[in-house]
């Protein structure tokens, strides 16, 4: 089974690293396997109620020098449309999506910069003060 490594950020600002194998965006409760859990760790239940976001990152560590790039390459298409989320907590992520409707509970964002760090993240709508097409 495909193991996603994910990093998930609460609304209440905590912040947790693993794995995951069954992150769906319509279903109320996942799993998480801690990244500093031992070996055969029983997973830990994770409710989306409380969450912000769910970063799917292609590696733990990340580079925090890093200064990602906030607008879009003119020279490339673009697959989705374009967004702007700013989260209650003033956090913003720039990127494309092709699922965002006001009314669901959430929805996928792919980062502008092919760069960074983030694979794609799935976005809690309770988490956010602002959502723009851009």
């Amino acid at each position: 089974m495909i193991q996603n490594k994910i990093v998930v950020r609460y609304q209440d600002g905590r912040v947790s690293k693993g794995y995951t194998n069954n992150f769906m965006p319509n279903k109320d409760v996942f799993h998480l396997v801690p990244l500093d859990a031992p070996a055969n760790s029983k997973p830990l239940d994770v409710y989306v109620n409380v969450l912000k976001a769910v970063f799917f990152v292609k590696d733990f560590t990340g580079d925090s020098q890093y200064q990602e790039k906030k607008a879009f390459d003119t020279a490339k298409p673009v697959v989705g449309k374009k967004i702007k989320v700013v989260f209650k907590d003033r956090e913003e992520i720039i990127g494309t999506t092709q699922g965002y409707q006001p009314g669901r509970p959430g929805f996928f964002i792919f980062p502008v910069d092919p760069q960074s760090n983030l694979d794609r993240v799935f976005v809690f709508t309770a988490a956010t003060r602002e959502v723009s097409f851009i």
